[in-house]
C-alpha cells in the first residue's frame, strides 16, 4: 500500500470540498500511478469521494473503496468499508496489484502507519486551504526527489514531486 498526496508548504491539502490549486502535471501523475500497469485500488473517505467531479466518479480503471462511518452509505461504482481492515480486505480480495490511499485528512491519519511509501507533490505556495495532511514525523523516512515542475498554463504553481520511503 502507498499513499499519494499534494500539499502546500504549510501542509494544506484541500479547501472546502476540493483542491485549492490547479496542477495538470500532478493530476496526470496521480492517474498514471493509481491506475498503474495492472489492476489497482484506491481508498478514500466519503468527503473525498464527494469532491470528485461527476465525470470522474468512480475513478476509472481502479476499484474505488470509500471509508464511511455511515452504515447506510452507498454509491454506484464504490465499495463501502466501515473500518480500515475491511477497506484493505476489499482492495486485495479484488486482486489489486497496488492499493493507493488518496485522502482526505482523516483517512491519511488512519493509514500513515500502515504504508511504506508516501508520494508527495509539494505545491510551492502556502495558506491555500483549510484541510491539512496529518502531522508526520519524517525522521524514519528517506526522500527521493523525482521531479520539479514550474508554473505554466496548466500548473498554477511550481511543485516538487518526491517519494518518501520508510527506512
Amino acid at each position: 500500500m502507498a499513499m499519494i498526496v499534494a500539499m502546500d508548504n504549510g501542509g494544506s491539502i484541500g479547501k472546502g470540498n476540493g483542491l485549492p490549486w490547479r496542477l495538470a502535471s500532478d493530476m496526470a501523475r496521480f492517474k498514471k500511478l493509481t491506475e498503474g500497469d495492472g489492476f489497482n485500488s484506491v481508498i478514500m473517505g466519503r468527503k473525498t469521494w464527494d469532491s470528485l467531479p461527476d465525470s470522474f466518479r468512480p475513478l476509472p480503471e481502479r476499484t474505488n473503496i470509500v471509508l464511511s462511518r455511515d452504515t447506510g452509505w452507498t454509491a454506484e461504482g464504490a465499495e463501502t468499508a466501515l473500518y480500515i481492515g475491511r477497506a484493505i480486505e476489499l482492495a486485495f480480495a479484488e486482486g489489486s496489484d497496488e492499493c493507493w490511499i488518496i485522502g482526505g485528512s482523516q483517512i491519511y491519519s488512519m493509514f500513515i502507519d500502515r504504508v511504506d511509501e508516501i508520494h508527495v507533490t509539494e505545491v510551492h505556495t502556502s495558506g491555500s486551504g483549510d484541510v491539512y495532511f496529518p502531522e508526520w514525523d519524517r525522521s524514519g523516512w528517506s526522500q527521493d526527489e523525482i521531479e520539479s515542475v514550474g508554473p505554466d498554463e496548466g500548473n498554477e504553481f511550481a511543485s516538487t514531486y518526491s517519494v518518501w520511503t520508510r527506512a
